[in-house]
């Protein structure tokens, strides 16, 4: 899978290597955009700050959102990609180490497409990127404004 924009925002870089590794053991190797908190997501997808000049109507074809972060926190993000409508219909999953039963909520109340819980062993990490990579950009359909 070549080709697709894939977003990641994670702020721990342990996290940020363990994703790119399984990304490249799953043989997705779309280009990846790493930002390491949230109003740098938001400046990657509005084309503000360090992106200013970036065609914000290119959206990721997938974000990897962590709910964690500094600045902006991940559901204040997301909260942003659903009342903008370049970003409205973009894929967005959480991929966080919370399964607090109030994060879910709140991941979903906000508008993500899926939530997912870090794994903590690195094969089954490696598996669910996997599995997340080829369901979001090869099997989904998405929608006609996400490229």
């Amino acid at each position: 899978m070549r080709g697709k924009t894939i977003l990641l925002v994670e702020d721990n870089p342990s996290d940020i290597e363990l994703t790119k590794r399984a990304l490249d053991k799953g043989h997705i190797r779309g280009p990846l955009v790493v930002t390491s908190d949230g109003q740098e997501a938001l400046d990657y997808l509005y084309g503000g700050g360090a992106y200013a000049g970036r065609d914000a109507s290119a959206c990721p074809a997938l974000t990897l959102l962590d709910l964690k972060l500094p600045k902006v926190s991940g559901l204040d993000v997301l909260r942003r990609i659903r009342s903008e409508a370049v970003t409205r219909r973009m894929p967005v999953v959480i991929l966080t180490s919370s399964g607090e039963e109030r994060d879910i909520a709140a991941g979903y109340d906000r508008g993500a497409n899926s939530y997912i819980r870090k794994p903590v062993e690195f094969e089954q990490f490696a598996r669910s990127v996997t599995q997340l990579g080829l369901y979001w950009l090869a099997l989904n359909e998405a929608p006609p404004d996400v490229r």
